[in-house]
């Protein structure tokens, strides 16, 4: 009796403590939901040992009474039982180590194969056993013997939990914060096991292995599900909080569209919003005309397509529109964003009404308040600035915002009425004395205002003495969206100037000369090659950084230069195209890769003005053609998608045939 006095307590234990888990997940999932999936998976382990409890604990109690030969079949039946369930336990850890880790790699294909055949040797050899007792046997008294095949097949199971217990330290110190702790005691809990099935060769009458069972659980109990639980906890807590910000948020599975709904809007249910619904996307379709305001009925269509959703979100993480949602029969602007949850297998979609905050900000338009507004700071943070500040175009008053201390011991003052003013006075202090009259010059408020009627945005280099040292500063204007302040921002370029001295150095060598072009003086076939195997490299290594675009770039005509006017003019139409190329892209490499064929490498600020850049290239091309005067260039650019791309040359690829779509344009145009 005090044999199965354990394995009931261990029950029992088990039965309270993760009561709630097989209440709220049970034992099977229709849909791929991998953190549903994963509580199945941990549950069937608990389930698995529930029956190994009960299992050991009927051995033990039957197998006190073994004089009783009508017990003997039973008893005979719970010890196949017995190894059977503790077989099964190791199955089900194993699969739900595998699903809880998450990935899908050669060693948790291995583990899963592993352990589904020594389950499998394991049935096959309980079977064998009724003809030859080489697991277990009972002698003429009915006493347990364990043969040399019960040790062999114990031995096994450890081997397996300490090859277990070996993936998990690696997968845990690759880990880090509550992940990491969490692989931790997952890594224990197959320890655990493995010696307490050590403990069940030596001592058989003695209930180790359900021991080890136990205090598992315990562990994953105490560290695992616990913790989960809490940030579950946490999560729902922040989603009920944004519920109430937000109208309604949607929680869209990718695959399936399946979704769930999270609201606490009395105005937004009037529009019969569900807590679940089948198919998101059908369902918002389905929904626009009698929800949506008519006269934007193909504008809000255009976003309810999965392809068009997801290729939206394609180099970003979140994107909004609006449009106008009927309440109560009265059109609201409603504001919708979409972004990839973490994992990328679902959406959340907001929704928010912004009708009030539009009519409130057309009214401080009106009135023409001159303070600074959310999308104005918004959009000079963008630019990742030491210091910015938003001068007042009409009485040059302005507020600085500091990111870093740039200054050194100076102190600037937070908010000021002369901009110019105080410029001025503080140059001597702080500006290199060979950089104080263009500064001077360029901090000019007539000149600044002249300046920016005709540009979006100037800049200047010079050095600032901090601490008493040059150091190369950039300062950058530009108009805020309404017109009525100057931004200018202020960030430290040392490092970046420095690396172009170091450059500029560099290709005066034998090594930079090799790969320059001697026609065009840029880059040539063999630097691109070298760059294209760097950034290679960096792909295959999962540089998460790493952001950047190609532009392919063919000259047209060049065969018809050099043949009516030589290829003396020919050369100069090429010098011209890799000049112009260079003008545009100031801060990104240009190759001349063929003949007539040039590549541009953006990164950096051309990589954030890409779309401005190439703007500014095939409107100059355009000017070009209209006027028949100066290079035509055809093309074309392609950006690299980090979900997607494995190899620079699907990059190059694309851009290619951009440029040849381009290329047939200024044909046409000819």
């Amino acid at each position: 009796m005090l044999y199965s006095m354990l394995p009931a307590a261990c029950l029992i234990i088990n039965l309270i403590l993760n009561w709630e888990l097989f209440k709220n997940y049970g034992f099977r999932t229709k849909k791929p939901d991998n953190l549903k999936r994963v509580h199945v998976l941990y549950n069937r382990f608990l389930l698995a040992a529930d029956c190994y409890f009960i299992i050991d604990m009927a051995w033990g109690i039957f197998y006190e009474h073994k004089e009783v030969s009508e017990f003997f079949p039973l008893i005979y039946s719970l010890t196949v039982l017995y190894f059977l369930f503790m077989l099964l336990t190791m199955l089900t850890w194993t699969k739900y180590i595998v699903a809880y880790i998450g990935t899908k790699g050669r060693r948790s294909i291995v583990l899963i194969y592993g352990v589904w055949t020594m389950f499998v040797i394991g049935l096959i050899c309980l079977m064998l056993n009724c003809f030859y007792h080489f697991m277990f046997s009972y002698n003429s008294a009915h006493e347990y013997i364990g043969e040399t095949g019960r040790n062999i097949s114990f031995l096994l199971q450890i081997t397996f939990y300490i090859v277990i217990s070996s993936y998990m330290i690696y997968v845990a110190h690759k880990s880090s914060g509550h992940k990491k702790i969490r692989y931790i005691a997952v890594t224990l809990t197959s320890i655990v096991l493995g010696v307490f099935l050590t403990f069940q060769i030596f001592y058989a009458f003695f209930p180790y292995y359900a021991m080890g069972l136990m205090i598992g659980i315990c562990l994953i109990h105490s560290l695992v599900e616990a913790g989960e639980k809490k940030e579950k906890e946490v999560h729902d807590h922040i989603a009920s909080v944004m519920a109430e910000d937000y109208e309604a948020i949607f929680y869209i599975d990718i695959e399936s569209g399946e979704y769930l709904t999270f609201s606490k809007s009395q105005k937004y249910m009037t529009l019969d919003a569900v807590a679940t619904g089948k198919d998101f996307f059908k369902e918002a379709l389905i929904s626009i005309e009698d929800c949506i305001y008519p006269d934007d009925w193909e504008y809000a269509k255009s976003f309810y397509n999965k392809e068009s959703m997801l290729k939206n979100l394609e180099g970003r993480r979140s994107f909004s529109f609006k449009y106008r949602v009927l309440i109560n029969k009265e059109p609201r602007f409603f504001l919708f964003t979409v972004m990839r949850e973490r994992n990328s297998q679902y959406l959340i979609f907001y929704e928010k009404d912004i009708e009030d905050e539009l009519l409130a900000e057309k009214k401080q338009k009106e009135n023409q308040k001159q303070s600074i507004t959310f999308t104005q700071i918004a959009e000079s943070l963008a630019s990742i600035y030491d210091v910015i500040y938003y001068v007042n175009v009409a009485d040059s008053s302005y507020v600085c915002y500091h990111a870093n201390d740039i200054y050194g011991q100076l102190e600037i003052n937070r908010s000021g009425d002369d901009f110019y003013g105080e410029s001025l006075t503080n140059i001597p202090q702080m500006i290199h004395v060979q950089d104080r009259e263009k500064l001077s010059d360029f901090i000019n408020k007539d000149n600044m205002i002249s300046t920016m009627e005709n540009h979006k945005d100037c800049s200047i280099n010079y050095r600032m003495i901090v601490s008493g040292k040059p150091q190369y500063t950039r300062m950058t204007v530009r108009k805020s969206s309404d017109g009525t302040h100057f931004i200018i921002g202020v960030e430290n370029v040392d490092n970046e100037i420095k690396k172009e001295k170091q450059h500029l150095k560099e290709l005066k060598t034998e090594k930079e000369l090799a790969r320059r072009d001697e026609l065009t003086g840029v880059k040539n076939k063999t630097a691109y090659k070298e760059l294209e195997a760097s950034v290679q490299g960096s792909i295959e290594n999962d540089i998460d950084s790493l952001a950047f675009a190609i532009v392919v770039c063919d000259t047209n005509n060049l065969k018809q230069i050099n043949d009516t006017k030589g290829h003396a003019a020919g050369d100069e139409y090429l010098r011209s195209s890799s000049q112009l190329l260079c003008n545009i892209f100031v801060h990104s490499p240009v190759f001349r890769v063929g003949g007539d064929e040039f590549v541009v490498f953006l990164k950096g600020n051309d990589y954030l003005a890409r779309h401005e850049l190439m703007n500014k290239l095939r409107s100059q091309v355009l000017e070009n053609n209209k006027a028949g005067n100066g290079v035509i260039l055809a093309s074309g650019m392609s950006e690299y998608k980090t979900e997607s791309d494995l190899f620079v040359s699907e990059i190059f690829e694309r851009a290619d045939k951009e440029m040849y779509e381009d290329k047939k344009k200024l044909k046409s145009l000819a």
